[in-house]
């Protein structure tokens, strides 16, 4: 037993799953016959370039429509050269890499990062089985903490308002504010890279198409919210638990979402452990679950900045861990990571855990686990709890 744990907690074994799960899955969908996400992204870029609308269907193109801001159209720009299968091929790589990358940069014992890696690929699997964003969308969170941390507010401002420009969620990057000891250089850096990031499309458009594409972007997005509530695939979120499980379809978001700010608000009642690495970490793993858990536009491949979460979340407990703490991992593991997969038969897929959003559950319980601990924790020494790197 004790051979085959130091085999899986390996940097060399974390490595080759983090890696080898995606490059199977970029060969697999590279020889596939769609890549809808990728054309929706693709088709981003000449969109914007030839100035059509960003946010129309186009059959003829991709099934569903765009969903981010003209400036993704810049970030995937570099893909759309390349045939298509290639291109996704590296696509899926290049979100494996990015992830990998500021997961390897968190302020944690080594060790702690290969475990990291290890409880996160499987969820990376399935993110890149959509060839989605999500897990740039990860890192962008990641490297705002890592960066606020390390002094370097101009650059975490970047990418708080470049993962806002392309998704909203970056916008959640604003959590780690309080972290900061360069209050007014991370206000005017803000404010800068927002001028930037919304000029920067019209460099191979026009202002006035760009303009009008913010417009349409905001447009898109509230009849995306709309339509979430009806589909079983998308409000993989609390929300749509509550509204599958208790049949409250028309149950406004606010219902939930209220309660929920004001628990995640709490956290930051305990002002004295702002400096506190071990609480910093906590409020980290609260962000990346609320950012899923509270979101209608949550689904399967989302998941991955929700585990990411997750597994900080473990890493940074007080040791020896808990039968309890150890009980919500293996839960948040087998039903959210390894739901979608073939382990678990289709009947039970489709009839509960997608019919009532229960991937949602673990990380919930998870997240509210967080929270306790925001306002339980003593602010000890913090290489007691994280084992700091040096």
């Amino acid at each position: 037993m004790s051979s085959a744990l130091n085999f899986l907690t390996k940097k060399s074994t974390a490595l080759f799953l983090w890696f080898g799960l995606s490059f199977f899955v970029a060969i697999k969908q590279a020889f596939g016959h769609l890549h809808n996400n990728y054309l929706i992204y693709k088709f981003t870029f000449f969109n914007l370039v030839h100035q059509h609308n960003l946010y129309l269907p186009q059959p003829e193109h991709f099934l569903d429509v765009n969903h981010y801001g003209p400036v993704f159209a810049l970030f995937i720009a570099p893909f759309v050269w390349l045939p298509d299968s290639l291109a996704v091929a590296l696509w899926i790589m290049f979100n494996a890499w990015v992830l990998y990358q500021a997961i390897t940069h968190l302020p944690i014992a080594n060790h702690y990062k290969t475990i990291v890696l290890l409880l996160c690929a499987h969820e990376l699997m399935t993110a890149s089985f959509s060839d989605q964003f999500n897990p740039c969308m990860a890192a962008i969170i990641l490297g705002s903490f890592i960066l606020i941390r390390e002094k370097k507010d101009f650059w975490a401002a970047c990418l708080i308002i470049l993962g806002t420009f392309i998704k909203l969620y970056g916008i959640v990057g604003l959590a780690f504010f309080f972290f900061s000891d360069q209050k007014i250089k991370l206000i005017l850096s803000l404010l800068f890279w927002s001028v930037v990031f919304f000029v920067l499309p019209m460099a191979i458009s026009s202002p006035a198409f760009v303009i009008q594409t913010y417009q349409d972007w905001k447009n898109v997005l509230i009849e995306k919210d709309a339509q979430n509530a009806a589909s079983v695939m998308q409000d993989i979120s609390v929300i749509g638990m509550v509204r599958r499980i208790f049949m409250l379809p028309k149950i406004s978001d606010l219902v939930v979402l209220l309660p929920a700010l004001a628990l995640f608000g709490s956290s930051y009642l305990f002002i004295k452990k702002y400096q506190n690495l071990s609480y910093q970490l906590l409020i980290l793993s609260s962000t990346l679950l609320f950012t899923v858990l509270f979101s209608s536009g949550s689904e399967s491949p989302t998941y991955i900045i929700a585990f990411v979460g997750v597994a900080i979340w473990f890493v940074n407990l007080p040791k020896p861990v808990t039968k309890l703490q150890i009980a919500l991992l293996v839960f948040a593991f087998i039903l959210t990571s390894l739901s979608p997969s073939d382990i678990f038969p289709k009947f039970i897929q489709t009839q509960y855990i997608v019919k009532y959003s229960l991937k949602a559950l673990p990380c919930f319980l998870v997240w509210l686990y967080v929270i306790y601990e925001t306002w339980t924790r003593s602010a000890v020494a913090e290489t007691q709890k994280v084992e700091l790197a040096v």
